[in-house]
């Protein structure tokens, strides 16, 4: 079972800040941002390109209800999801990454390398 179902069992501790019957939101141990929440289907999807249409529908309603929540839906807020090594994706369980609370800057390219790739 991965670490996210684990969390979604509550086998493994989270500090969850939203959850509905279908979605958990609850703040990421390593935050990149002041706000920096995770928000996860409560079924286990593998990525961003296994995830069905419908799921995806609810979840973006899910993802507007955590960022109002966290009251960043007005000052503005990043949405980030990682898809497989190369996309950075660490755990394979989707998850959508909600960052705000600040002006959020755009440096974290600037260790990839970009030569033969266009």
């Amino acid at each position: 079972m991965c670490l996210f179902c684990k969390i979604v069992n509550k086998e493994i501790p989270s500090n969850p800040i939203l959850e509905d019957d279908n979605f958990l939101a609850f703040h990421d141990i390593n935050p990149k941002a002041p706000v920096h929440i995770l928000a996860i289907p409560k079924i286990h999807v593998e990525s961003f390109n296994e995830v069905s249409g419908e799921l995806m529908g609810k979840m973006t309603t899910f993802i507007q209800k955590v960022a109002q929540e966290m009251d960043i839906d007005k000052s503005g807020y990043r949405v980030i999801t990682n898809v497989g090594e190369n996309g950075g994706q660490e755990v394979q369980h989707l998850h959508f990454h909600v960052l705000g609370g600040a002006k959020l800057k755009w440096g974290h390219f600037s260790d990839a390398d970009p030569k033969g790739h266009f």
